[in-house]
């Protein structure tokens, strides 16, 4: 159970191995079952995702496997928060095919992450000077 925000969360997780063979769904070990209560202001809603891993049974057991599950969405989500915050990317229309554009913004994360500053005042720092922001690009390069 999870405690926070004014929230309670509870989760169930449930593993099998027997539906993997039935799935045509090449190295399939085992399937798990997450479903996820959450009670917000009075309000519960609930939700079940499923999801489907090569780990077999004795690797990996529901417990695991949730854990394994969070771990995944916890980087995902902290990723996609700091582009949304730096590129505005939720505002943007672009949807399909816009793989390309993450990646640029991944790289830019990263060279403004690299510059030791906070990403706002790098950002800040290479506005007021383009040419530096050229010469941090170029220079691993050439």
């Amino acid at each position: 159970m999870d405690k926070g925000h004014g929230r309670i969360e509870t989760r169930r997780a449930a593993s099998s191995a027997e539906i993997a063979p039935y799935l045509e769904w090449p190295g399939a070990a085992q399937v798990l079952r997450i479903e996820r209560t959450r009670e917000t202001c009075g309000r519960t809603s609930a939700e079940i995702a499923c999801y489907v891993t090569s780990l077999p049974p004795h690797e990996a057991g529901p417990d695991r496997l949730m854990a394994l599950a969070r771990a995944h969405w916890g980087i995902e989500n902290r990723l996609h928060w700091r582009r949304d915050v730096s590129f505005a990317e939720d505002r943007r229309r672009v949807r399909a095919g816009a793989r390309p554009l993450v990646s640029i913004h991944n790289l830019a994360l990263a060279m403004l992450n690299s510059s030791g500053k906070s990403v706002p005042a790098a950002r800040e720092a290479y506005a007021a000077a383009p040419n530096s922001a050229l010469q941090a690009v170029t220079e691993r390069i050439l």
